[in-house]
C-alpha cells in the first residue's frame, strides 16, 4: 500500500492525502483561472485593468521559451518553471505588480521531421502537443498571466517577427554614430554624394542592380554567396553553432559539408564591439558571460596586404604583427574567393615536389584539395593534428616588409570564419605554422629571441617558441629596425610604418562571424521578400504582413545521400508554384509585376529573438508593442541601465545561440527608435539539472529504471545484472518520470516542494523518487497543526503565543523572506520545515498569530495547500495577494548565544552571553571564568584569539 494510502488515512476522514490534495488542486486551479488571479494589469492599453496594482513597483519574471515536444513533460523539465513561480509569488506577496507567462517556441525541425514520417501537418502536431504541455503545467499551479500567453506559429505573431526582419533589412550601421540608421538616409548620402560609390559614379548612373548591390553591403539583413554548412541528410544548411564538434549536424547527426550557397545573413558583426561591452552592465553569471566574449572574441592587430603578381593582393588579420620579419610562406582557407584568380595554370619551376599534392597542376591540386576540406567541419580543422595537409596554389606573394617571394598554400587548418580567411605563417613561433613547415619542408625564420638555449637557428627546433617577453630579433630593412624592441614597442613600429606606406593598418577583429539566417525547410515563418525578373529582392509592404505559410503536399525539403557533398538544397516551399510566383503591387511606384517569392524560410531562432516584447502587449494589432508599456515594463532604471527583464531563467545551454541573437535584435530596435531596452534580460539565472540513474544491460540498452532491483548492492533487471550511471532524463533513457506520476501519488504542492528542496538551484542533482514522501509529511504536518483529521475543523486558537515560540516565528519569516528574495528555496524549505517541527513539538492548538504567517510563508512553495487554509482561517480573499510577514527584529536577534571558550583547540569552558557582546568584553569574560582559570593552571597567555559572539581561542605561554 503506498504512502498516501495507509490505513491511517481511512481512519482520518480529513487527513491531508493524495486524494485530498488533488481535490483541493483542482479547486483552486479553477478559481485562480475564473478570477484572473495572476493577471498583471499595464498602466494603458487593453490590458490597463487596476490602475491600483500597476502604480506599484514591476516585476517582469520570465522563464527560457518551451518547445512543445510530443513526448510532454519529465519532472525535470519543471525544475525553471516552479522556481519562478516560487519567485514570483513571492514578489507579489511584497510588494510587486508581477507579469510572469509562458508562451511556446513552436517553429522547427522535430515537429517538421514529425509530419514527414506521418504525414500530419507540423501545425497539428505541434499544437496537440501545446495543448497536453499546457495540461501537464497547469496541474502544477503556475500563477502564469495566460491573457499573455501565444505560440510562435501563432500568425498575428509571426507577422511581427517578419516586420522585425523588414526593419533590419531596412536598415544599416553607421559606424560614425555607432547605431543603426534607416537605410534610406544611406540612399540619401549616396544621392548627395555626401557619401561615394565603391567605384566613384553617381549613384543616379548605378543601375537597379548594381544599387541593390551597393546596398545589399551595408544591409544589417543582406543575402550572398558564402561558404555554408550542407547537410545533405537533413536537406538544409546550419549555423555554425548547430554543428557538432565532429562535423555532424546537431538534430540528427549527419555528416555536414561546406558549399557556397546564396543565403539570408543577419550582419551580427557590426554590434560586435556593443555586444561585448554591454556585458558589463549585465546581472549574469560570469561563466556566460564569458562564452559570450569568448564566441564574440574580440582582438587587437593589423591588417597587412601582401600583393600578388596579377590578382591585387592577400589581406591579413594578424595580433602578431611584430612577427611579420617572420613570415615565409601565406595560406588561404580552401573556399578563400581569390584561389580561383592567383592559380597559374602550371606548377613554376623549381616547385617542391612535396607541395603539389602529387597533382599535374595547381588547378587539379587546389580542385581534390578543396573537396577533402569540405569534408571536414570547422572543429576538425581546428584540431592540433600533428599531421599538417595543404597544397601549393602555384602562386606567390611578397613579403612588404622583406620583399621576398613568399609561396602560397591553401590548408584546411586556416577557416574562412575568422579574420579574412587567409593567414601570413611565421612558423619559428608559431605550433600550427611550425608543424606545416616540417610537413611541406619550408624555411623557419626566427624573430622572436628565444628565452632558452636553443639559439636562433629555427631549422633545428623540436617546437616552435612563441613570447610576449622577448625582444625582436632578425628584423629590419633599409626602413625600419625592430632589433631589441620589446613585443609591445615593435607591434606599435611596424603598424605606424605600414600605415605611412599603404600596406596595413592597426586594426580590431573578432571571431564573430554574421549570423546563417536561412533554412530550407517548410515549418518556420515566411521571408517578407520577393524577387523581380532581375533578381533584386524587395521587401513587402507592412500592409502584405503576415504572410502566411501556405499549404504544401510534400512537407520535406530534398534530402540526399548523407555523404554526398555534391548536392544543392531544394525547398519545401520551391514545389508550391501558386505560392511563389505572383504578381503584386508593392506600393513603390512600379505598379503590378511579377515577382518570385523567397522560399526558404527562418531559422527556429527567430521567434524566441523578440517574445519578451510580445509578453509586455500580446493583442497590440498597431505596433510591435506599445511604447509606454514596453518603457514600464523593460525600460531603463536604476541598476538597470540597459533595461531588461528583471529575471530570465533558463538552461545554460542557451549561452551563446539564443542569448547572442535576442541581444543583436534588441539592439536593432532599440537604435530604431521602437524600444526603450538595448537589451532584453538584465538578470539571467541558469537553473541546474534534474539527473536520474540509467540501467544498462550487457548490451549497453537501456532498461526501464523502474523496474530495476537493488540486491546487495548490485542492480538486476529482470534476473540480468546491468550497470548504473547518473546521466540526464529522458524517454529514450526509459528513466523519465513524469510529473503527472508525481501529482497522482502525492499531489502538485509536493512534487513543488521536493524540486525546491532538492539542492541549489543553480546545482544539477539526481531525482530520487522514494525521497519526495519527506516532502508530502512536511505538508501532512503543516495541515495537522491547524485542521483536525477526524472533524476538519480548524484548530487554532485566538490566544498569544509563548516567547519561544514568537522567536521561532520570526526567526523563521527573516530566514524564509530572504531565503526567497535570493531564490536559495532550499534552505527557504528547511527554514519552514524547522518552524512547522517547532510548533508540532510544543503540543496544543495553534495561535492565530502564528497559524496565519505559517501559511503565508508556505504560500509561494506550495500555494494550493496554502491557498484552502487560508481559507479554512476565515479570509475571503486570496491569499497569492497578502502582503507577505514581516520579522520583529526584536524576536529574530537570540537574548543570549552560546560562546565556545578554547585551550589548546580543546573545549574548556562554554558561555551563556548577549548577542551584541564586544570582543573586549568578550575575552575579559572568558578569561575570568573559573573552568578556564583553572584549565591553565597559572599558565602565561601567549595570545587570545577572540570571535564575537561564538568563540574564545586561548594560546598558553
Amino acid at each position: 500500500m503506498s504512502e498516501t494510502n495507509s490505513a491511517a488515512d481511512v481512519a482520518a476522514p480529513h487527513r491531508y492525502t493524495a486524494a485530498m490534495a488533488a481535490d483541493i488542486e483542482a479547486r483552486w486551479q479553477d478559481f485562480w483561472d475564473a478570477e484572473g488571479t495572476y493577471e498583471a494589469p499595464n498602466p494603458s492599453g487593453d490590458l490597463a485593468d487596476d490602475p491600483e496594482l500597476a502604480a506599484k513597483p514591476k516585476k517582469f519574471i520570465m522563464d527560457m521559451f518551451p518547445y512543445p515536444s510530443g513526448a510532454g513533460l519529465h519532472v525535470g523539465h519543471p525544475l525553471g518553471y516552479i522556481a519562478t513561480d516560487v519567485f514570483a509569488r513571492h514578489q507579489r506577496m511584497t510588494g510587486h505588480n508581477v507579469l510572469h507567462t509562458l508562451g511556446f517556441d513552436a517553429f522547427g525541425l522535430p515537429a517538421e521531421q514529425y509530419a514527414v514520417q506521418t504525414g500530419t501537418h507540423p501545425r497539428l502536431s505541434t499544437e496537440s502537443n501545446i495543448e497536453n504541455m499546457t495540461a501537464q503545467l497547469r496541474r502544477l499551479g503556475l500563477g502564469h498571466d495566460k491573457r499573455r500567453s501565444f505560440a510562435t506559429i501563432e500568425s498575428e505573431y509571426y507577422k511581427w517577427t517578419q516586420w522585425i526582419f523588414l526593419q533590419i533589412f531596412n536598415s544599416w550601421y553607421d559606424a560614425d554614430a555607432d547605431r543603426a540608421r534607416p537605410i534610406a538616409e544611406l540612399v540619401a548620402q549616396f544621392e548627395s554624394g555626401e557619401r561615394p560609390t565603391p567605384d566613384g559614379r553617381d549613384w543616379s548612373a548605378l543601375s537597379a542592380a548594381e544599387r541593390a548591390d551597393v546596398l545589399s553591403g551595408h544591409r544589417l539583413a543582406y543575402a550572398s554567396d558564402a561558404p555554408v554548412n550542407w547537410s545533405p541528410g537533413l536537406g538544409t544548411v546550419l549555423a555554425n553553432e548547430e554543428v557538432t564538434a565532429d562535423g555532424r549536424s546537431e538534430r540528427g547527426n549527419f555528416p555536414v559539408f561546406k558549399a557556397k550557397l546564396r543565403q539570408w545573413n543577419m550582419r551580427i558583426t557590426a554590434y560586435a564591439d556593443r555586444l561585448l561591452n554591454d556585458l558589463d552592465g549585465l546581472d549574469w553569471p560570469e561563466a556566460i558571460k564569458l562564452q559570450q566574449r569568448n564566441w564574440i572574441g574580440r582582438s587587437e592587430g593589423a591588417r597587412v596586404d601582401f600583393p600578388v603578381d596579377g590578382a591585387g593582393g592577400i589581406t591579413v588579420f594578424t595580433t602578431r604583427q611584430d612577427t611579420l620579419f617572420g613570415a615565409t610562406y601565406m595560406v588561404l582557407a580552401p573556399e578563400h574567393e581569390l584561389v580561383e584568380r592567383i592559380i597559374p595554370a602550371a606548377w613554376p619551376e623549381g616547385t617542391h615536389p612535396v607541395w603539389t599534392g602529387g597533382h599535374a597542376n595547381p588547378a587539379e591540386a587546389v580542385t581534390a584539395y578543396r573537396k577533402q576540406a569540405a569534408a571536414k567541419s570547422d572543429v576538425e580543422r581546428q584540431a592540433e593534428a600533428k599531421d599538417k595537409t595543404g597544397v601549393f596554389t602555384g602562386a606567390y606573394a611578397t613579403n612588404p616588409v622583406s620583399g621576398e617571394q613568399i609561396p602560397v598554400f591553401i590548408a584546411d587548418y586556416v577557416l574562412m570564419g575568422y579574420g579574412t580567411g587567409a593567414i601570413m605563417a611565421v612558423p619559428a613561433h608559431d605550433a600550427r605554422d611550425f608543424a606545416f613547415a616540417r610537413a611541406f619542408e619550408l624555411p623557419m625564420r626566427c624573430v622572436v629571441e628565444p628565452s632558452d638555449d636553443r639559439g636562433t637557428d629555427a631549422s633545428t627546433w623540436e617546437d616552435a617558441f612563441g613570447s610576449y617577453d622577448a625582444k625582436l630579433v632578425n628584423s629590419a630593412n633599409d626602413e625600419i629596425s625592430l632589433d631589441g624592441l620589446g613585443v609591445v614597442d615593435a607591434k606599435a613600429r611596424i603598424t605606424e610604418w605600414l600605415k605611412e606606406h599603404g600596406v596595413g593598418e592597426g586594426t580590431v577583429n573578432f571571431r564573430l562571424r554574421d549570423w546563417l539566417f536561412s533554412r530550407q525547410r517548410y515549418w518556420g515563418e515566411p521571408f517578407p521578400i520577393v524577387y523581380d525578373e532581375d533578381g533584386i529582392a524587395h521587401p513587402l509592404p507592412e500592409s502584405m504582413l503576415p504572410l502566411e505559410l501556405p499549404e504544401v503536399d510534400d512537407y520535406s525539403p530534398r534530402t540526399f545521400d548523407p555523404d554526398d557533398a555534391d548536392t544543392q538544397p531544394e525547398t519545401p516551399l520551391s514545389r508550391n508554384a501558386d505560392w511563389v510566383n505572383v504578381t503584386l503591387d508593392l506600393g513603390d511606384g512600379a505598379g503590378p509585376k511579377k515577382y518570385r517569392r523567397e522560399t526558404n524560410t527562418m531559422p527556429n531562432w527567430a521567434g524566441s529573438c523578440w517574445y519578451e516584447l510580445r509578453y509586455l502587449d500580446p493583442n497590440n494589432s498597431d505596433k510591435l508593442v506599445d511604447p509606454a508599456i514596453e518603457q514600464y515594463w523593460m525600460g531603463p532604471r536604476e541598476g538597470q541601465p540597459t533595461g531588461g527583464v528583471d529575471l530570465y531563467v533558463g538552461g545554460a545551454e542557451h549561452a551563446v545561440l539564443h542569448l547572442l541573437y535576442a541581444r543583436f535584435w534588441s539592439k536593432v530596435l532599440h537604435d530604431l527608435g521602437h524600444i526603450s531596452s538595448a537589451e532584453p534580460f538584465h538578470k539571467l539565472y541558469n537553473q541546474g539539472m534534474i539527473q536520474a540513474f540509467v540501467y544498462r544491460d550487457s548490451r549497453g540498452i537501456a532498461v526501464p529504471a523502474a523496474e530495476v532491483e537493488e540486491r546487495d548492492g548490485a542492480y538486476y533487471f529482470q534476473g540480468e545484472k546491468v550497470s548504473r550511471v547518473l546521466g540526464k532524463m529522458g524517454k529514450s533513457l526509459k528513466n523519465a518520470v513524469t510529473p503527472d506520476e508525481i501529482c497522482g501519488e502525492y499531489g502538485a504542492d509536493t512534487l513543488r516542494l521536493y524540486e525546491m528542496a532538492m539542492g541549489p538551484l543553480d546545482v544539477s542533482r539526481p531525482w530520487d523518487t522514494r525521497a519526495v514522501v519527506g516532502q508530502y509529511r512536511l505538508l501532512q504536518r503543516l495541515w495537522r497543526n491547524i485542521v483536525d483529521e477526524e472533524s476538519g475543523e480548524v484548530t487554532v486558537v485566538e490566544s498569544e503565543p509563548g516567547e519561544d515560540t514568537l522567536r521561532a516565528l520570526h526567526k523563521a519569516i527573516d530566514g524564509v523572506g530572504g531565503d526567497m528574495a535570493g531564490m536559495r528555496f532550499n534552505t527557504a524549505i528547511a527554514k519552514v520545515t524547522e518552524l512547522n517541527n517547532h510548533l508540532t513539538k510544543a503540543g496544543g492548538p495553534l495561535p492565530r498569530s502564528v497559524a496565519e504567517p505559517l501559511v503565508l510563508l508556505v504560500a509561494p512553495l506550495a500555494p494550493h495547500i496554502a491557498e484552502e487554509l487560508w481559507r479554512r482561517l476565515g479570509h475571503t480573499d486570496s491569499v497569492v495577494h497578502q502582503d507577505f510577514p514581516v520579522a520583529d527584529p526584536a524576536y529574530v536577534i537570540d537574548e543570549t548565544v552560546t560562546c565556545v571558550v578554547q585551550i589548546k583547540g580543546k573545549v574548556k569552558a562554554r558561555l551563556e552571553i548577549s548577542p551584541s557582546i564586544t570582543d573586549a568584553e568578550l575575552e575579559t569574560l572568558a578569561l575570568a571564568d573559573p573552568a578556564v582559570v583553572a584549565a591553565l593552571g597559572g599558565a602565561g597567555i601567549r595570545k587570545v584569539i577572540v570571535r564575537a559572539p561564538k568563540l574564545v581561542n586561548i594560546v598558553p605561554a
